[in-house]
């Protein structure tokens, strides 16, 4: 996007909707329904199996295929995907990190069909595994070998594709995650400064072309409600960027020191209570990246209202669109010079940031810099206590959110008058259509060429050449997402990140001790009855990675005084069983909100009904519909918390009521 110099109409932002389920056909069409909207850019929203370097028909997969995106396992699927869309012409961003060389083999690989000119190629791949780490859950590798696809995919971008993004700096996730706006521009920032150190020191880039790499980094940001605070931080991220590229990196033109970053508001902030209430905190967030000429979004992607519910339909996608389109081409936003340009407000604010990111970001390069800040687990310890802190803040109603904590009553909302139909469904036959169809790819190959493919790549990891290349290959030869991330974890090993919960340190004051003090109380009692002290073990089972309701559950439960068994993400129902078995649990936590809680919970419960432990309640949290809520009411599942059950600490009271009953009709 251009950035006039004169007093003419800026021009809009790039216009998205973060979009993909089922397959790659109904994808296709959603994403030919949007652009024929007036949407911009494309975000393609894949799957976990996708995500995570599995086929769908692998174990982890069960439950999980075309829930949160869509299932791309081969080349196929990717020449479907974009089936009738001039990638020439295209700008799409693409959410894709520890497989994102394969990701973007596999889009080039069809561009180059399709006869595309490589240079014209325009879009991102998020590809920061920095804060998968911390917050996002979908690495696969260890922290090195990550780095090094990162830096191969950066170095080999600079060239063959110019005008496309190799990683997106994401810190969306950081403030999720609860990041404060200081920690969110130092962890990013930080992350930046890892990557571009490592592409600097492979020595895969002439020195007098970094500044092509600098002017390629892009960011993606998360816009809360605290819409001016957020504002300032765009202002802070541009400021410090512009410092760092020019005295770290010695960048000299302008123009590749410019902060450039894509948005999507804030939608872990949206309430499943009075959700039509999430149309304004939607609105208020989009201008929070807006409004700043001087640090305005390149690209912005809202959520829809009913996100906190389920999966949204067109039609609500629909409307988030057009939020976008009546802001940027209705209103005369874009016709005016920077709105806060010698604001003292502004810039005491902006100053505050920086001095703040700024201390955080040298803590951090003390410590040997990002990577050496995730293995040692100070970063995520930083941001689990400081969600904890934003949580007591809410449960004690410092922090209002309106229809949850305050302004609770409510007329019915005839917005959810369709009850499930409300949210979009993904077809239980779509994970069956999808493990035939993969089999039915792998059948049809040639098996020598795929195996040649593969015997190169593998041989390429245990070098220091470019892996790129070898990807292509294997694209082109039919290997599948499965396969390729096969070799790579074979020669690259796989990595558990911390998990923050045990570094966690929140205090509590007034009414929230004296409630935490009760059940403490209620814990020590209950476990004096039953004759040992009460343990829970929180479980993320399948491959959904987003465990900050994980943690948290962990940390409160660890407060009021349950011995807590929490081994981080990514597990099977089997081994969740297995660990519940061996550690003697009296309850088991299982957070899910993937939406394949229908598939892997009820695993979870008939496993340790086999194993003997069917008197081991089972309690559920996530983003689970009344109905689903009922389905596993019935299949065992001893409670259901949702969003809107917000107070930990009476949740914690509660697990103990069940753990007693269930010890009482033993």
């Amino acid at each position: 996007m251009p950035y006039p110099s004169d007093r003419e109409r800026d021009r809009p932002w790039v216009i998205r909707t973060y979009a993909g389920h089922s397959s790659a056909e109904k994808s296709n069409a959603l994403y030919r329904r949007n652009l024929a909207k007036g949407q911009t850019g494309l975000s393609v929203a894949f799957d976990l199996p996708t995500q995570t370097g599995y086929d769908p028909d692998d174990e982890l997969a069960k439950g999980e295929v075309g829930k949160v995106g869509v299932p791309v396992s081969h080349i196929g699927d990717m020449r479907t995907l974009f089936d009738g869309i001039s990638m020439a012409d295209a700008n799409t961003s693409m959410t894709i990190n520890a497989p994102a060389m394969w990701l973007l083999a596999l889009y080039v690989a069809v561009a180059d069909e399709n006869g595309a000119d490589r240079t014209r190629l325009a879009g991102t791949t998020q590809n920061d595994i920095v804060k998968e780490y911390l917050s996002r859950g979908t690495y696969v590798f260890p922290p090195g070998p990550s780095m090094r696809l990162i830096t191969d995919m950066v170095a080999w971008s600079v060239t063959e594709l110019p005008r496309w993004n190799p990683i997106n700096i994401c810190s969306y996730h950081l403030q999720e995650a609860g990041a404060t706006p200081e920690q969110e521009l130092a962890y990013a920032l930080c992350t930046a400064i890892a990557v571009l150190d490592s592409v600097r020191d492979s020595g895969q880039v002439p020195p007098e072309r970094f500044g092509d790499v600098v002017g390629r980094i892009s960011f993606f940001v998360n816009a809360g409600l605290r819409f001016v605070e957020e504002m300032c931080k765009m202002r802070a991220f541009a400021r410090l960027w512009d410092d760092i590229t020019r005295e770290r990196y010695g960048v000299q033109d302008p123009k590749q020191r410019r902060m450039r970053y894509g948005v999507q508001v804030n939608s872990l902030g949206l309430t499943e209570a009075q959700p039509e209430n999430n149309v304004q905190r939607i609105v208020l967030e989009m201008l929070a990246v807006t409004l700043s000429r001087d640090a305005r979004a390149r690209a912005v992607q809202l959520p829809t209202w009913n996100e906190a519910l389920g999966l949204p339909r067109p039609w609500d996608q629909q409307w988030a669109l057009r939020m976008q389109q009546v802001l940027a081409y209705e209103t005369d936003l874009l016709e005016y010079e920077d709105l806060f340009a010698g604001s003292h407000v502004v810039e005491a604010k902006v100053a505050e940031l920086v001095e703040g990111a700024r201390a955080e970001i040298d803590r951090v390069q003390e410590m040997g810099g990002a990577v050496a800040a995730v293995e040692s687990g100070y970063m995520k310890g930083r941001l689990v206590t400081s969600l904890a802190e934003q949580r007591r803040a809410m449960e004690s109603g410092r922090t209002v959110v309106v229809g949850v904590n305050r302004f609770e009553t409510t007329e019915p909302s005839p917005l959810q008058a369709e009850g499930a139909a409300a949210i979009e469904t993904v077809d239980p036959a779509t994970e069956a259509a999808a493990i035939e169809a993969v089999r039915a790819w792998r059948a049809g190959r040639d098996a020598a060429t795929v195996q040649s493919a593969l015997d190169a790549l593998r041989d390429a990891a245990k070098t220091d050449a470019n892996l790129m290349e070898a990807s292509l290959t294997c694209a082109r030869a039919g290997v599948t997402t499965g396969e390729w991330a096969g070799v790579l974890r074979a020669v690259f090993g796989e990595f558990r990140a911390p998990t923050g919960v045990s570094a966690a340190v929140v205090g509590a004051d007034g009414d929230a001790a004296t409630e935490m003090g009760a059940v403490r109380d209620r814990v020590r009692a209950a476990g004096e009855e039953i004759g040992s002290k009460l343990r829970m073990l929180v479980g993320k089972p399948g491959l959904d990675g987003h465990s900050n309701g994980a943690e948290q559950v962990a940390v409160r439960a660890r407060d009021v005084g349950f011995e807590v068994v929490y081994q981080g993400i990514r597990l099977t129902p089997s081994q969740i069983v297995a660990a519940a078995v061996q550690e003697g649990v009296h309850v088991v936590g299982l957070s899910v909100l993937s939406g394949s809680h229908l598939e892997v919970v009820p695993a979870v419960v008939d496993g340790l009904r086999a194993a003997g432990a069917d008197d081991v309640p089972v309690v559920v949290g996530g983003i689970i519909p009344p109905e689903d809520a009922a389905v596993l009411r019935e299949r065992g599942v001893a409670a259901v918390f949702t969003p809107k059950d917000y107070r930990l600490t009476e949740m914690m009271g509660a697990i103990v009521d069940l753990v007693l009953a269930a010890h009482r009709e033993s």
